[in-house]
């Protein structure tokens, strides 16, 4: 079986090709191209018509890579949510349009769910309790009775925009990632002066937007680095008084972090401090598959088409606000 992978849930238009045989689960290709604005935020028009503009290059691209034509290809997998209209779209469009063309199956992909098999796929974790961090998402979830649930999320913006709001208003960025690291990771690295910023876990749910406000004022009377290192240290600080809830309640002797913010180095060094308290194994996803990507895509795809899950070109919409806990997940029984 060979599935080709669609994302475009947000800056990333990737497209992905993975393959299953007698030997087992290959990515024969993983290709992307990442939308950087010149200067602020991503505008959603922007993103539509970045994806609209590289779609057709980085399909053909894949298929070459993988040295696969289309008429090889099995299925056709999309994300069709959670994500950013406009570029959800361009993403449903191509898939659709190839689908229709070449007389191919669809199959609906949720973007969350694709970054936990990727980095379940990767990593081999077997039943972990998963941090789901990225610019969208922030959530500590474990898979129970078909689904994965959620144990903690944050109350308002996720980690990963909180972070790229900040080193937007404060003029580091874009871009936001400098070889591999965050802008505010290497702010950060030049100060270990903490400075009282607001620290908000309520429960085991966390919230982002106080301590963004707080911090872009706690610039106008101290040095940019302390207060980069202060968000940054309370920020992952109390997503890891989550961690510890949730690792508490559940008896989980594995921790597997997904998404973009698992490239963060300081985040790791934690995580690794936790691994050591707990008794735990902690298992992150590798950075090629942590950023938003068209193998997980592909690779989740084939997951769902194994057990019969397709979806009819006419019944392809996009959902934006799809959660992970409203799939069912019958690959894992």
């Amino acid at each position: 079986m060979i599935v080709l992978g669609i994302e475009s849930t947000a800056h990333t238009f990737g497209v992905g090709i993975v393959q299953e045989d007698q030997s087992g689960i290959r990515i024969l290709s993983n290709v992307r191209d990442t939308f950087v604005p010149k200067e602020g935020g991503m505008k959603p028009s922007d993103l539509g018509k970045h994806h609209s503009e590289v779609a057709p290059e980085i399909v053909k691209l894949a298929l070459d890579k993988a040295g696969v034509s289309i008429k090889d290809v099995d299925y056709i997998a999309v994300a069709l949510g959670p994500g950013i209209g406009p570029a959800l779209r361009v993403g449903a469009t191509v898939a659709r349009a190839l689908a229709l063309a070449f007389g191919k199956k669809l199959v609906p992909v949720n973007h969350g769910i694709a970054h936990i098999e990727i980095g379940r796929f990767t990593t081999k974790a077997k039943d972990p309790l998963i941090l789901y961090l990225s610019g969208g998402n922030t959530i500590i979830t474990v898979f129970v009775d078909g689904r994965y649930r959620v144990f903690g999320e944050t109350l308002d913006i996720a980690l990963g925009n909180m972070m790229d709001a900040f080193v937007r208003e404060v003029g580091l960025a874009p871009p936001y990632v400098v070889n591999g690291v965050h802008q505010i990771d290497i702010c950060a690295e030049k100060s270990e002066r903490y400075i009282k910023l607001p620290y908000v876990v309520k429960g085991q749910d966390m919230s982002y937007s106080g301590l963004l406000t707080a911090a872009l004022k706690a610039v106008k009377e101290n040095k940019l680095e302390d207060v980069c290192f202060s968000l940054r240290e309370n920020a992952f600080d109390m997503l890891l008084e989550a961690t510890e809830r949730a690792i508490a309640l559940t008896g989980k002797k594995e921790v597997l972090i997904v998404g973009g913010v698992a490239a963060s180095v300081s985040l790791r060094e934690k995580l690794r401090r936790l691994e050591e308290e707990w008794g735990i194994t902690v298992k992150i996803v590798p950075p090629e598959y942590s950023g938003d990507n068209g193998a997980m895509i592909a690779y989740t795809g084939l997951l769902a088409a194994k057990n019969n899950v397709t979806v009819s070109v006419e019944e392809s919409i996009v959902r934006p606000r799809w959660r992970i806990d409203k799939v069912d997940i019958p690959w894992r029984g």
